[in-house]
């Protein structure tokens, strides 16, 4: 048997040949990672994974550039050609074992900066066509900078734009998740990658945009440094990130909470005291209050994750459990806007009805809304086809929808937070302080008995008149006396509304 042929020389062989592209014989490139205060690809996938339960898909791939560069050399400075992909297991302890199995994509930027060759593409085609065959959720890291020009081994394309990954990875939007996450510089390709994920996650460190510098200065638009395009906060302002964190060690642990939603259900946590609920509500109708503390006491303990939290911000929407069982939550800010639904706050409310939608997760609601926000700059903001977005994503969802109206409820802008009309939920309740309308009842009174109000030339008279009306207007639209026309449910204790969203769920299943 030649020497070669060997098979304990042929393991020493590729042995040494795996020891080529990992961080320990990549020192320098390590240092650089580190100096920045970021982390390797290998350090996040070792934080991201349960232990030992990963599975490399192509790891022995290099840049297609061995007619420039000597193949030690690419082995060296090109590992995995610059994405790391494969199977492992995540949150294995809270999940049985077939619920923890996902696929990674890990963009690795110390490899030529993270750019997408040819090798590189290929990889995550053949991730990306096992995860849809096999149902598997996908994160994606993708920290890089788009498209590269240097494969020359590559000779039988022109434009190189027949590669599937953008469509395939688009298209994956069904009952699996894909989860986005990204730490500095984020450009083109990687950036359509980015925004394409059903969440995302970024680093305040984050720049993300659809071009990089090279190619806005090559479209005669001018020179930028990288910081300059795409950072994070303005990013977060714009609704394309759904959780802003402080490093890479936070993105991984986000990722792996989000995914946790989609894992099926577990052990429920214990309950916040629901008692707290009946003080949550200030006594004045018109005084704002916070939602956030009222969603932390429906939900299990510290089950609610916010998606989006400062774009569209008169509607609160995330992720939570109720006894043990992840659901989407809507639910009206009446600090902000009154807890009118603006243009942007209907595109955030349509995308997770989208997302729960394809998951199969049931949706809560919490309104407390006058409506949709209107007006010229309203309507300036394209308000008319936003907020009719809001309820195709409504009216089409196949999951349980659940209403509990906390205070307001008038108009269209209520009816699109809870699947288009009041007799679409499975289920639709009120607390006691709730109160219904076609519209806000001030502006009722004054539209509907105007010609009265004008007729009272007096103005402490008018007012009274007004005050009268408003308060007879009020009565009729009670929550006792929407129950008893059947507008909706029941009215209930709010200190019971996670008992009675408990029941009204388990008896139900998707549609």
């Amino acid at each position: 048997m030649a020497e070669h042929d060997h098979p304990a020389k042929a393991l020493k062989d590729f042995e040494q040949r795996l020891a080529r592209g990992s961080d320990a014989e990549r020192g320098e490139a390590v240092a650089r990672r580190h100096a920045r205060g970021y982390r390797t690809a290998r350090e996040n996938l070792a934080d991201l994974l349960d232990d030992d339960t990963f599975v490399e898909y192509g790891g022995l791939a290099v840049a297609a550039q061995r007619g420039r560069r000597s193949y030690e050399e690419l082995q060296r400075e090109t590992p995995a050609d610059g994405v790391i992909t494969g199977i492992g297991s995540i949150n294995g302890e809270f999940v049985i074992a077939e619920r923890a199995r996902t696929a990674v994509v890990m963009y690795d930027y110390s490899v030529l900066a993270g750019t997408q060759g040819f090798f590189h593409h290929a990889k995550i085609d053949r991730l990306l066509e096992v995860a849809a065959r096999q149902k598997l959720p996908t994160v994606m890291f993708t920290e890089g900078g788009g498209g590269r020009p240097g494969d020359t081994d590559v000779t039988t394309q022109i434009a190189g734009l027949n590669v599937p990954t953008f469509a395939r990875w688009a298209s994956m939007n069904g009952a699996a998740p894909r989860i986005a996450v990204n730490n500095g510089y984020c450009f083109a390709g990687n950036a359509a990658l980015f925004g394409a994920a059903d969440l995302r996650i970024a680093t305040r460190s984050s720049n993300i945009g659809m071009a990089g510098p090279a190619m806005i200065e090559g479209g005669g638009l001018g020179s930028f440094a990288p910081q300059d395009i795409g950072p994070a906060e303005m990013q977060y302002r714009n609704g394309l990130i759904d959780c802003l964190v402080d490093d890479e060690a936070a993105a991984t642990r986000m990722a792996r909470r989000l995914l946790w939603y989609f894992q099926g259900d577990v052990t429920p946590a214990p309950a916040t005291a629901a008692v707290s609920l009946r003080d949550a509500l200030p006594a004045d109708r018109r005084w704002g209050y916070a939602v956030r503390p009222i969603i932390e006491t429906v939900f299990d303990r510290d089950s609610f994750t916010e998606l989006q939290r400062i774009y569209g911000r008169s509607v609160v929407t995330g992720l939570a459990r109720l006894q043990g069982r992840a659901v989407g939550v809507l639910a009206s800010d009446c600090q902000q806007l009154g807890g009118a639904v603006d243009s942007d706050a209907a595109d955030k409310a349509a995308r997770l009805l989208r997302l729960c939608n394809r998951a199969g997760l049931p949706v809560i609601s919490l309104v407390d809304t006058p409506g949709f926000m209107v007006g010229p700059d309203s309507e300036a903001q394209g308000a008319v086809q936003r907020m009719s977005a809001l309820f195709e994503a409504s009216a089409t969802m196949q999951t349980p929808q659940l209403a509990v109206f906390l205070r307001k409820a008038y108009g269209l802008g209520a009816m699109a937070l809870v699947g288009g009309g009041f007799a679409v939920p499975d289920y639709a309740v009120a607390w006691p302080t709730g109160e219904f309308g076609g519209m806000g009842l001030e502006g009722a009174v004054r539209l509907g008995f105007r010609k009265e109000l004008e007729a009272e030339e007096d103005p402490e008279r008018r007012d009274a008149l007004y005050q009268s009306l408003l308060a007879k207007m009020y009565e009729q639209g009670r929550a006792q006396e929407a129950a008893a026309h059947l507008e909706i449910d029941a009215v209930i204790d709010p200190a019971a509304t996670r008992d009675h969203l408990i029941q009204a769920l388990y008896h139900r299943s998707p549609k």
